[in-house]
């Protein structure tokens, strides 16, 4: 079981979880965050290598949670071009090409392997689909997108794994392929999310943001950081809000608050 609420209040710690985080001050060391940062692309290629396609779950809730997917249409069937920046294996991008006809979508990953995946997938099809690997940091777009071209973009837990000082080159890169009055859909994790506080000290790279076992590094997003970031790259917000969800494993008795950011931000 599971309940959600929307709103712009952020989630309230228990006094144990204010505690816990407000002992966990150490940084990890400036050499080792370098490291991180240079090796990135590497450990999110060994996490799919680890992990294939078998890691996240197909997410069927896109369509659900994005209504605006078909709010964008001026008219039924209008064919709608997409990108999905940071596509991962496919488990957004595949249940919306099978929802939804009507879409030719972009999408592009970081990790090659990823990329690959998306490749080999039964449902891929180069009339429907052009995928493409692709750091957002630095790599044009427009080598792959035509400039202004692009009905909605997609940013679903992409961010949150790109180091903060970088987040506004991702930015500014979809704003070129996006067409002017398109929006970016834009969904990852809050602020107080429980995977934020299971971090073990030793863990903590800067304000809000961590680094796994891996090395794959997870930044928690608060309302007010995500609606400056995207207004500083010329964006206008349509909608920025936490959902908190608890979801309830009545067999454990564990209560486990969730929290994301689900925001829309146009291009004018």
């Amino acid at each position: 079981g599971a309940f959600q609420k929307k709103g712009h209040c952020a989630r309230v710690l228990s006094p144990e979880e204010a505690e816990k985080l407000a002992k966990d001050q150490v940084l990890v060391s400036e050499f080792k965050q370098l490291k991180l940062e240079k090796e990135a692309q590497k450990n999110w290629d060994l996490f799919y290598k680890r992990n294939s396609t078998n890691f996240f779950k197909d997410r069927h809730w896109t369509t659900r949670e994005f209504q605006e997917l078909k709010a964008c249409r001026e008219f039924a069937d209008q064919k709608l071009t997409i990108l999905e920046a940071g596509c991962g294996v496919g488990n957004c991008l595949f249940p919306l090409l099978e929802e939804d006809l009507n879409i030719f979508a972009y999408a592009c990953d970081f990790s090659p392997r990823a990329v690959e995946y998306v490749k080999k997938n039964a449902l891929y099809s180069t009339e429907r689909c052009k995928v493409f690997q692709c750091d957002l940091t630095k790599d044009d777009l427009l080598d792959n997108i035509p400039a202004d071209s692009v009905d909605v973009v997609t940013l679903i837990f992409v961010l949150s794994a790109i180091h903060p000082d970088k987040m506004h080159l991702v930015l500014r890169n979809i704003y070129k392929v996006l067409k002017p009055g398109k929006c970016v859909l834009f969904r990852d994790y809050g602020l107080y999310d429980h995977a934020m506080l299971r971090f073990k000290s030793g863990s903590k790279l800067g304000e809000n943001f961590y680094v796994r076992q891996d090395g794959t590094r997870s930044y928690f997003f608060t309302e007010e950081f995500l609606s400056q970031l995207f207004k500083a790259e010329g964006y206008e917000q349509v909608a920025n809000e936490y959902v908190q969800r608890e979801t309830v494993n009545r067999k454990e008795d564990l209560r486990v608050p969730r929290v994301f950011l689900q925001s829309k931000f146009q291009k004018p």
